[in-house]
């Protein structure tokens, strides 16, 4: 078999390994607040972004409207978060954080600031930002959706 691919010198598994540990350490913290990645991107989304149809939701986050209106039901079952009908158009869904929500928003972002924090300080001087520039170039042209977020 005349390949020559290592695995530990490929520079994509480096990145899906770093990507995986990062996510991890996130989903930790995270999840003592009992919270998912998922739904912090929509406590995000919604109350600092803006964004209140479940389509905007699911586009600004990168995943699908499936899974994101399953969070969403979730979500309201919990508290953290209502959803009305639209003025105007009954058809759409108008999505907001309630006290809840907006006090486990405030109770994560700690949690997701000290994540970037230790990795991201493990980097020298202008690390960070030439690593932000590299992996939009990576993403670049790609499909930005992931129906598995």
């Amino acid at each position: 078999m005349g390949t020559t691919y290592r695995l530990h010198n490929s520079i994509m598994y480096q990145l899906t390994l770093t990507a995986r540990l990062q996510e991890r350490r996130l989903e930790d913290g995270l999840r003592q607040l009992g919270l998912t990645r998922l739904t912090w991107c929509i406590l995000l989304a919604v109350h600092i972004e803006n964004h209140s149809q479940p389509s905007e939701i699911a586009q600004f986050i990168g995943t699908d409207r499936t899974a994101t209106s399953r969070a969403l039901r979730q979500m309201e079952a919990k508290g953290w978060l209502a959803r009305r009908t639209g003025e105007g158009d009954r058809r759409t869904t108008r999505v907001a954080l309630t006290p809840a929500g907006i006090a486990l928003l405030e109770r994560a972002v700690p949690v997701a600031e000290d994540n970037a924090r230790h990795f991201l300080s493990k980097l020298p001087g202008d690390g960070c930002d030439a690593l932000q520039r590299l992996l939009s170039d990576l993403r670049s042209g790609e499909a930005h959706n992931l129906p598995h977020f």
